[in-house]
């Protein structure tokens, strides 16, 4: 299953490919979807569009992974960032591709087993999960990455449990 993690931003969107066969993870690409802050508002939402929409052309996803909404105390960036939140499901509904949420902590439980880790641990850890030859040195990537893996387990579990019971 091929799975597409967005860590989504106005300034930077993190994006991962994640292929998983069986238990094992495989990253097929990352990066940021990087925009420009002397453009508009609206055409800023257009190259994340664009840019997501070109990794999701090049790839067969069976889901878009995105972090819940979190409270932020500056309701600002919040908006800003449902926009871009908003734009990666029009992609992906665009592209007929289902889309999963998890909340932060769920997120931080699946890579570190701590609901509160901070970021610096979920990065050092989703490195070692996935394999990675260096560790990604900004965290809107091991975000994304860390998206993705959650989303794996999570099949992987609802799979296991579904399983009828050996006698």
């Amino acid at each position: 299953m091929t799975i597409l993690g967005v860590d989504p931003g106005l300034q930077n969107t993190g994006f991962a490919v994640l292929d998983t066969e069986k238990k094992i993870c495989t990253v097929l690409q990352f990066g940021v979807i990087k925009t420009n802050s002397s453009q508009s508002f609206e055409l800023r939402l257009k190259t994340i569009y664009d840019q997501l929409c070109k990794i999701i052309e090049r790839y067969q996803f069976k889901v878009v992974a995105l972090e819940e909404i979190f409270y932020s105390r500056n309701v600002k960036v919040a908006l800003k960032m449902s926009h871009a939140r908003g734009v990666t499901f029009l992609a992906a509904a665009n592209h007929r591709i289902p889309t999963a949420e998890y909340s932060p902590r769920e997120i931080k439980q699946a890579v570190t087993g701590n609901g509160n880790a901070s970021k610096y641990q979920v990065q050092q850890m989703i490195s070692r999960l996935l394999n990675l030859p260096s560790i990604p040195s900004m965290f809107d990537i091991t975000d994304a990455m860390a998206v993705a893996y959650c989303h794996s387990q999570r099949v992987i579990f609802d799979a296991a449990s579904q399983q009828p019971l050996k006698k």
